[in-house]
C-alpha cells in the first residue's frame, strides 16, 4: 500500500479511532510512554508451555483501558508507567526461544525499585513438559507448530507417538543438544533445568499464577491480576474463560505409557523437592 493510500484510509477513519492509532503508534515508537494515577509498568513472563498466552488473553478481553497498553514484547523504562509487557525469558539458564537472563534481571531491578511488577505464569512442569515435547518435535520434524489438543485426535494417539518414540522424549527431557540438531542453534531447557527456573520465578515474582487455579476459578485469579495493576473490574464467571487445555494430563500419560512412569519414578530428588516446593507433586 502506498503512502498516499495509508494516509487517504487513515483520513477516512472516525476521529476516535485515528486518536488510537496515532497514540498506539507513538507508543511503539518509543515516543510516547503513558502512566496514569500509581501505575506501575506490569511484566507478564512464563515459560514455554506454562500459559502465557492464556494470561495475555484475559488481559486484553477484561482489563478495559490499560489492555491498550499491552505489548507482546519487552522494554524497559526508568520509571513508573502503564504499560504491560508480556514475554519468554528465564532467570539462570540460556536457552532456545527464551529471553536470556539479562533480560529478566533488568526485570527484577525494576521490580525491586518499586515501579514495576512481575506476574509469573506456571504450569505444572511435567505437563509443560509434554506441551513442549509435542512442539519442539513438530517444529523439528515438520517445521510447523503444533500443540496436543490440535496435534492428535484423542490421547490415545499422544500416548502411541510418545511410546513410539521414547528415546527422543529422554533425549528432550534430558535438555541434550542432538534434539535439536536438525533446527540448529541451542537447545532448549531440560526438566530439572525448567523447574529450577520456575522456583526462582515463584521467589522473586509479584505475582505467581498457576494456571490449574484458572481451571477451578478464573474469576477468583483474574481478579489477582486486576489487584495487582490496580484496575477495577467488573466481571461476570461467564465473562473469564477458562483454560482450553487439560490439566494433570501427565498422571494420564503415566497411566497409559509404562516407560513415562518409570520416568516419573527415576526423577530426581532436587527436582521433586523443588516440584513439591512450587506446589505440585510427582
Amino acid at each position: 500500500m502506498s503512502a498516499a493510500s495509508t494516509l487517504i484510509k487513515f483520513a477516512r477513519k472516525p476521529r476516535r479511532e485515528k486518536i488510537t492509532s496515532a497514540r498506539n503508534r507513538l507508543i511503539d515508537w518509543g515516543w510516547f510512554v503513558p502512566h496514569t494515577g500509581n501505575d506501575r509498568t506490569a511484566y507478564i513472563v512464563g515459560l514455554f508451555g506454562t500459559g502465557r498466552w492464556y494470561i495475555n488473553e484475559l488481559v486484553l478481553k477484561n482489563m478495559g483501558e490499560r489492555a491498550k497498553n499491552f505489548r507482546d514484547e519487552f522494554r524497559f523504562h526508568p520509571g513508573p508507567t502503564s504499560m504491560i509487557y508480556s514475554g519468554h525469558a528465564t532467570i539462570k539458564h540460556a536457552c532456545r526461544g527464551q529471553g536470556l537472563p539479562e533480560v529478566t534481571t533488568r526485570i527484577l531491578e525494576a521490580v525491586n525499585s518499586g515501579f514495576a511488577d512481575l506476574i509469573f505464569a506456571c504450569r505444572h512442569p511435567l505437563d509443560s513438559l509434554l506441551t513442549n515435547w509435542v512442539w519442539w518435535r513438530t517444529l523439528n520434524r515438520h517445521g510447523s507448530y503444533a500443540f496436543i489438543s490440535d496435534k492428535y485426535r484423542n490421547e490415545d494417539e499422544l500416548y502411541a507417538e510418545l511410546d513410539r518414540n521414547f528415546s527422543e522424549f529422554m533425549s528432550f527431557a534430558a535438555g541434550e543438544p542432538s534434539f535439536f540438531a536438525g533446527l540448529g542453534g541451542p537447545r532448549f531447557l531440560s526438566l530439572s533445568e525448567f523447574v529450577e527456573e520456575i522456583e526462582l520465578y515463584s521467589q522473586a515474582a509479584t505475582l505467581s499464577l498457576r494456571l490449574e487455579d484458572f481451571m477451578g476459578d478464573p474469576l477468583k485469579e483474574f481478579h489477582k491480576i486486576a489487584k495487582v495493576m490496580s484496575v477495577d473490574v467488573a466481571s461476570s464467571p461467564s465473562q473469564i474463560e477458562r483454560p482450553r487445555t487439560k490439566a494433570y494430563r501427565y498422571l494420564s500419560v503415566a497411566e497409559h505409557v509404562p516407560r513415562f512412569r518409570s520416568f516419573l519414578d527415576g526423577i530426581d530428588a532436587e527436582t521433586r523437592r523443588r516440584i513439591n516446593k512450587i506446589g505440585y507433586s510427582v
